[in-house]
């Protein structure tokens, strides 16, 4: 979680709070996707995070993608941007945040997938017709909402 947020949480404890965001879709030359099986809900969620003071979303994304699966995207697709009562989110710890989320879809991959932090548990492809069972409320939106 990125200082500014932090920060936050320190000065407004667990209420909630509009976090601004990307998010990205990284496909397989099989059309499967990437999901993250993160350390903090246990769920399968895609790669991505809050941005931080002074970057775009773009960058967001970039740095996001590569800090959470070690890989780069030659481009990204804007997909969407996708925000209001469907993306409130409350962490286990009690933290709550209604998500403003920029989706992207990464082209030309590069890198060796990896994970670099201790968010993840896992890193995965999965075909659209078999995903996890206990997948991230936001990234089954974002699946069912582009990519069904």
């Amino acid at each position: 979680m990125a200082d500014y947020t932090k920060d936050i949480r320190e000065l407004i404890g667990s209420r909630p709070f509009i976090l601004v965001g990307s998010t990205i879709v990284v496909m397989n030359d099989n059309k499967e996707i990437l999901f993250q099986h993160r350390s903090d809900t246990e769920e399968w969620g895609l790669p991505g995070g809050a941005m931080e003071i002074g970057e775009s979303l773009e960058q967001t994304a970039e740095r996001e993608l590569y800090e959470e699966t070690g890989l780069k995207a030659k481009s990204l697709k804007f997909v969407d941007v996708l925000s209001g009562k469907d993306y409130y989110f409350k962490y286990p710890n009690g933290d709550e945040v209604y998500n403003v989320i920029t989706v992207y879809l990464a082209e030309e991959i590069s890198g060796k997938l990896a994970m670099n932090d201790d968010e993840s548990l896992e890193l995965k492809y999965f075909s659209i017709s078999k995903l996890p069972s206990n997948i991230d409320v936001r990234a089954k939106l974002i699946i069912e909402k582009h990519f069904l």
